[in-house]
């Protein structure tokens, strides 16, 4: 572009925060995968290692790996610092309580437990940093000037908070008070008493902030999906799937935490699911085969939809077939695996049309008009109509930029 003064130079928008992004960036990699790396022997030897810890560590790493990978890509966009911080910060956590647990609960005397006990409560800046990646999705703004004040407040009371565990940890240190559940965690913090009630009151003012800014922010997510088009709403899709899967997952790991045998297994392991939060976060700010979206929720759901029922079908006809009919196990067994892989291919695609049907519109629209063409065509004698029909119908079901037909004539 030119203009009376000679060429305007493009705008490079705002410079990065950090001097060298990719190199700060893998530095802050490298720690939390580190981390990751001390925590499984070290919750091992504390005896704390579980499905539950597990899946958490994990999920940790998923948002470490995202931030990393968004903040070498985009490190303007503070999306990718955000999840990077927040997965170091979690994962901090869950390592420092394990080397806690055996220092102070099994009695091994190790170096350092005083800054273990300060480092342990590295899971309050990392939720802070979790909310504030939800609230400034996709590219490191507020979606809307109304919502400064929830910015405001959520981070006035998150900097209190952080910032009060810590200090409640440095109170019991010097005082000589120091007590951690079998967990890790310091006593003080979970049930603050006398002096340290007062953060017991910023903490649960900050929980509740935190659910507010929430449903705020996908409040204002839907609506901006509501209106918006192109990338921008494949974008907030990607966003909406993932913060459904996060909390499907949450859901199942609080409701099956009692559980013992295999639900109690998929309650521990389900906090995996959480992970869909910064994978599609990652996803969607990178644009990255973005139009993929529509096809993968329907592909779950459907393929979930066929599983649940060939599996309910499964465990029927077998019950059926030992209780009811008094045949033998094997025979019941053969004959419902038989009988379900017969009945995959059908419940399938009727399963696939409808879940196309409310969650795939273009595919299923796409079908129909394909469908409606080839009983045009089993009527039709006239060539010229044919290619006119034939045109249309890719047109309408592809939408192509540019469209060509090429026809050769058959010699007699």
């Amino acid at each position: 572009m030119t203009a009376a003064g000679g060429t305007v130079p493009p705008s490079r928008g705002p410079a990065p925060f950090i001097r060298s992004p990719a190199v700060a960036a893998s530095v802050l990699g490298g720690l939390a995968l580190v981390v990751v790396a001390g925590t499984f022997p070290l919750g091992s030897a504390a005896r704390q290692l579980n499905d539950e810890t597990t899946a958490s560590t994990l999920v940790a790493l998923a948002f470490a790996a995202v931030g990393w990978l968004v903040a070498v890509r985009q490190p303007r966009n503070r999306m990718g610092w955000l999840l990077l911080a927040g997965g170091v910060f979690v994962a901090l956590n869950f390592a420092m309580s394990f080397y806690i647990v055996l220092d102070y609960r099994l009695g091994y005397h190790l170096p350092l437990g005083a800054v273990a006990l300060v480092l342990q409560p590295s899971w309050a800046p990392g939720i802070v940093c979790f909310g504030l990646a939800v609230l400034l999705f996709p590219d490191g703004r507020l979606p809307s000037p109304r919502l400064r004040w929830v910015l405001r407040v959520f981070l006035g009371l998150g900097v209190i908070w952080a910032g009060g565990a810590v200090a409640v940890t440095l109170g019991a240190i010097a005082a000589g008070h120091v007590r951690v559940d079998s967990t890790g965690n310091l006593v003080n913090i979970d049930h603050p008493t006398g002096t340290d009630a007062a953060w017991g009151a910023v903490q649960d003012a900050f929980f509740v902030t935190l659910v507010v800014v929430g449903v705020a922010s996908l409040a204002g997510q839907v609506v901006r999906f509501r209106r918006s088009s192109g990338d921008r709403r494949q974008q907030l899709e990607w966003l909406l799937a993932g913060t459904v899967g996060a909390i499907v997952g949450l859901t199942l790991s609080i409701v099956l935490s009692d559980a013992t045998g295999w639900l109690g297994v998929i309650g521990g392991f389900s906090f995996v699911l959480v992970a869909a939060l910064p994978l599609s976060i990652g996803v969607a700010v990178l644009r990255y085969r973005l139009y993929d979206i529509d096809r993968l929720i329907s592909r779950t759901l459907a393929y979930g939809a066929v599983t649940a029922v060939l599996a309910g079908a499964y465990v029927g006809l077998v019950l059926l077939a030992t209780r009811e009919l008094a045949f033998s196990s094997e025979v019941a067994v053969a004959v419902s695996t038989l009988a379900a892989a017969a009945a995959f291919n059908p419940v399938r695609r009727r399963v696939q049309r409808l879940v196309d049907r409310r969650f795939n519109r273009a595919r299923y629209d796409a079908d129909m008009i394909v469908a409606a063409f080839a009983a045009r065509l089993q009527d039709e004698t006239d060539p010229g109509a044919t290619t006119l029909d034939l045109s249309m119908t890719v047109q309408q079901a592809l939408e192509p930029a540019h469209l060509s037909l090429w026809i050769t004539e058959i010699g007699s």
